[in-house]
């Protein structure tokens, strides 16, 4: 998976998406920070991931933009997408690249060495890290930290994403600290303070 230092930014989106989502998605792609973005809809069926999906691929394609799945390996396959993110209790990583084949598939690694042997050994394409600081997007039960990313780049050449309550006033020490990806959700979706072409824009 190529990196491009500018655009640093892996977009998580927000549990629902409303009307209003994609103008923003569009004002966001835009600046040209963000290389990945992931559909993450836990509580939403098959068919409207489906609906909502496309429209969200059209986006990234036209921006430029990795379109990824959390999760389902048959949406990411049934949209084309280019690929998916495998959490340790989803499908494991040699299944889903029969069925992905090529395509970009990342693999949450927590804050395990062990695991992130693993995913190296099964030719992961990205190793994910956190949680870095505390997050409002999801209650946090691994604990993750600067010294961990130092001991992962010196172990494998993967592109890392370090994840987990990521803003404008923290994000810096974690690319300092060789994160390829910083993965941001809350900080875009649920500031009470600014907009989502505000909050991003603060990330330089």
């Amino acid at each position: 998976m190529r990196i491009n230092k500018k655009k640093f930014i892996y977009l998580i989106s927000p549990n629902k998406i409303r009307n209003s989502f994609y103008e923003e998605l569009i004002k966001i792609l835009k600046l040209g920070k963000v290389g990945i973005f992931q559909l993450r809809l836990k509580k939403t069926n098959f068919k409207n991931k489906l609906i909502i999906g496309k429209k969200i691929q059209k986006i990234c394609k036209k921006y430029k933009t990795k379109f990824l799945i959390n999760d389902d390996v048959k949406l990411a396959k049934k949209l084309n997408a280019d690929g998916c993110h495998l959490g340790q209790q989803d499908m494991n990583l040699i299944q889903a690249r029969k069925i992905l084949k090529k395509k970009i598939i990342g693999i949450t690694c927590h804050n395990s060495i062990q695991l992130a042997k693993i995913a190296v050994k099964d030719k992961a394409d990205y190793l994910a890290f956190g949680a870095f600081f505390s997050s409002k997007t999801k209650k946090i039960k691994f604990k993750a930290n600067r010294n961990l990313l130092k001991k992962i780049t010196k172990l494998t050449k993967i592109p890392i994403v370090a994840i987990g309550g990521i803003n404008s006033d923290n994000y810096k020490k974690l690319l300092l600290n060789k994160a390829n990806f910083l993965a941001i959700s809350g900080y875009i979706w649920k500031n009470n303070k600014l907009k989502p072409i505000e909050a991003i824009k603060r990330l330089k």
